[in-house]
């Protein structure tokens, strides 16, 4: 794919990333509002729901290993469209009802997701170099919505369909194809293209501390997803109040992921955005999980923004702290690939935490917690410096043109 687009071709692009981005959180997103439901109807121990909250994000963190050798052998474009495929595939599978087909369908859709998680900031990267940060806030901003739709029309959608919650899962299969299918002009394959290696960013301690923030934010926001509508289950609300709330929540996401990243990429560096929003985020989430019940709106509302500006935080450290494409490239699949298998400990341990418990104390001050080390890890990974990966091997094309001048 050519950098030298017309303006036209630019909004086209655009707006098929932000279709591909909408559709990798419902796969997500639509479990926890489902997963009273779906523990009642075939038996699911509160352990096994609590693997089933955590198997998306371990194979989050797989797909994203996988990334690289598919960007060096078809190249970026044509990677987005069998991210998608994959995705949708997934989605259909959750739709035959029993255990199998909801564990592995979740674990095809979440490879799906890994996949394109990796390759959109690498092609954020290349083909908007003077817009990088408002290009990140606006598909961070897709993303979010596309969960809060995900969490909030679950139950709903079941009650319509009336085929369970099956059926619930399965329809968002539909928006994952039209998706795919929009993307196909896009998908051309770069066979030579080469991928970035990992040996030289392994080695980088900036690199590290960008992906230690990436992984600690991933598992509040994961957390959230899989265990905050039975928390609120548990205070009182209905299944369809719970989903509500979650949806609310994942829906104020959006501008608090287009806000801050777009904000947070003009500051001379990340650091104080890095103390406020997860500091706002751990400060919700114990009022909403644990405060008064006139305050559970603007709890909501201000978790939202927070846990969504984390992610936009996240994204934008990738895009801010590489050096170039190939080099966003490999750093978001290195934040994302190690962040991700890291992150799945935290929905694993706030379930293991319940479970022993029986109450929601012990999992709040872990929640906390980890919301305390994004804090002090992202210090490290906001300061203004870049990590670039290894230079090109001799005779092998790069991942794209050099960048025109003033590109980040």
């Amino acid at each position: 794919m050519s950098p030298q687009r017309t303006a036209p071709g630019r909004i086209l692009l655009g707006l098929a990333l932000m279709l591909v981005a909408f559709n990798l959180r419902p796969a997500l997103s639509t479990i926890g509002p489902l997963l009273a439901t779906i523990r009642e109807s075939t038996g699911l121990s509160a352990g096994g729901a609590a693997i089933l909250t955590t198997l998306p994000v371990l194979c989050l963190g797989i797909a994203c290993a996988l990334a690289a050798p598919l960007i060096r052998r078809i190249g970026p474009d044509l990677a987005v469209l069998v991210g998608a495929t994959i995705l949708a595939a997934g989605l259909t599978l959750r739709g035959l009802g029993g255990l199998g087909p909801l564990f592995v369908g979740t674990a095809l859709a979440a490879i799906g997701i890994g996949l394109d998680n990796v390759l959109l900031p690498a092609l954020v990267k290349r083909d908007f170099a003077g817009s990088g940060g408002l290009m990140t806030g606006l598909y961070t901003m897709t993303l979010c919505l596309g969960a809060a739709a995900g969490a909030g029309a679950a139950v709903p959608v079941e009650h319509a369909l009336g085929g369970g919650w099956p059926s619930a899962l399965a329809v968002w299969a539909l928006p994952a194809l039209v998706a795919a299918f929009l993307w196909i002009p896009f998908a051309r394959r770069t066979a030579s293209t080469r991928a970035p290696s990992a040996g030289r960013l392994l080695r980088d301690p900036l690199a590290w501390w960008v992906t230690g923030f990436m992984g600690l934010q991933s598992s509040l926001a994961y957390t959230l997803f899989g265990w905050l509508p039975l928390l609120l289950q548990a205070r009182g609300l209905s299944a369809l109040d719970a989903g509500l709330y979650a949806s609310l929540m994942t829906l104020i996401q959006a501008p608090g992921a287009l806000l801050t990243a777009m904000l947070a990429a003009r500051a001379r560096d990340q650091r104080a955005w890095i103390v406020a929003i997860p500091g706002l985020t751990a400060a919700s989430f114990l009022v909403l999980a644990f405060g008064p019940e006139a305050l559970r709106i603007p709890a909501a509302c201000a978790l939202g923004f927070g846990i969504g500006g984390c992610f936009g935080l996240g994204l934008t450290l990738i895009v801010l702290r590489a050096a170039d494409a190939a080099s966003a490239a490999g750093l978001s699949a290195m934040a994302q690939g190690i962040g991700y298998t890291g992150a799945c400990l935290g929905p694993l341990a706030f379930g293991l935490a319940h479970e022993a418990t029986g109450g929601w104390g012990l999992p709040g001050a872990l929640f906390v917690t980890i919301a305390i080390a994004a804090i002090l890890v992202g210090q490290a990974a906001g300061r203004d410096r870049k990590v670039s990966a290894a230079a090109p091997d001799p005779g092998s094309a790069p991942l794209q043109p050099p960048l025109p001048a003033g590109g980040r």
